[in-house]
């Protein structure tokens, strides 16, 4: 979504709110969250938030189709209603990425993701809502296209990263349900229009995993869902849960279409069009693929994040590389993140899990 949620004056609207209006009911929560973001690493930081996240009045509007949609509910939100942003125009993007799911030996369920960009500032952010499930879920910040160089330091700027509570890339909530979205292969956007809510790719995954416990629960919830994409591009995703139930979802021609498996990248699974977007010497997906047959479909720790560590991207002109690993345990929900291959310097985060 680079570029796509020109929120335009919001850093003037935030200083006119914090100077200006006050505000302690109105904004609050919002001021909390805001000045927790925290620096880990370079290109990584996290913040956490707690209260009404805005998603109950998203759905009861019916949702949001496009960028421009999602951009001014996001102002009218983070302002309360005082500016009314125009409408934005989505910008064209691509992204590679991997992920693995596996269950160890002992019975419990793990799941590994690389994000891979040409730049990204990456929002881990943990949320418990008034309303759905305990989340962290992460988000690229140079998709918002807030300007080059943009980083959330300085309290506008950890306001606006806010935003971040619309949108997630990968993420899991309390009950061990893990969601990643990959690019798919190919520039089919898919653009459903049955009348039923509707949602972009990343604001799907933040509403997902805020409502759904399980696999099957998160494919019912698709089901009831005009899924929009979010940047000129094919999209899917990997979806796992405590369980040990692991799936891809992909759209052909605006149809929903689900394939089991356990390791994914930037290509197609589903029998329509498999392997469509394969680009010649990615192995990626074999690779992770061989290392589970190796061990039977089951890794301990170190098996897993050696496996999704071995096909992390190197940075090379104009490509970042992996802007981020992280490693989730479904059974006991719980994240550890890895900034840009620094897989020395991990940072680990539990959730409370409540029943």
């Amino acid at each position: 979504m680079k570029r796509i949620l020109r929120i335009v004056l919001l850093s003037l609207l935030v200083l006119l709110v914090a100077i200006g209006i006050g505000g302690g009911l109105l904004f609050g929560r919002l001021a909390l969250g805001a000045m927790s973001v925290q620096k880990l690493d370079e290109g990584l930081y996290y913040m956490e938030y707690q209260g009404d996240d805005g998603f109950d009045e998203l759905v009861a509007a019916g949702g949001v189709r496009n960028a421009g949609e999602l951009a001014q509910h996001i102002i009218n939100f983070l302002s309360r209603g005082f500016y009314h942003a125009p409408a934005a125009a989505p910008d064209s993007a691509a992204y590679g990425c991997s992920a693995i799911t596996a269950c160890t030996p002992e019975g419990s369920v793990l799941m590994g993701r690389n994000f891979d960009f040409n730049a990204a500032t990456g929002v881990i952010l943990h949320t418990l809502p008034k309303r759905g499930y305990e989340t962290i879920t992460t988000f690229n910040t140079d998709f918002f296209g807030f300007g080059e160089g943009w980083l959330p330091e300085g309290f506008a700027n950890q306001y606006m990263a806010l935003s971040c509570l619309f949108c997630a890339l990968d993420g899991i909530n309390e009950k061990g349900l893990a969601i990643a979205d990959l690019m798919a292969g190919d520039n089919a956007e898919t653009h459903q229009d049955t009348g039923k809510m509707a949602l972009t790719t990343t604001t799907a995954i933040s509403y997902l995993l805020k409502n759904a416990a399980s696999v099957d629960e998160a494919l019912e919830l698709l089901r009831y869902i005009d899924m929009h994409s979010d940047i000129g591009s094919a999209h899917h995703y990997a979806i796992s849960d405590a369980s040990g139930r692991s799936v891809v979802v992909e759209y052909v021609d605006n149809e929903m279409v689900v394939v089991e498996s356990q390791a994914v990248a930037n290509h197609y699974l589903c029998a329509q069009k498999r392997d469509a977007g394969l680009v010649p010497g990615d192995d990626r997906y074999d690779r992770l693929c061989g290392q589970l047959a190796a061990n039977d479909g089951r890794m301990d720790w170190g098996q897993l994040e050696n496996a999704i560590f071995s096909v992390s991207q190197p940075e090379r002109e104009g490509f970042l590389g992996t802007a981020w690993t992280v490693v989730m345990d479904l059974t006991h929900p719980s994240v550890t993140y890895y900034a840009r291959r620094h897989f020395d310097k991990p940072f680990y985060y539990p959730l409370k899990r409540r029943d």
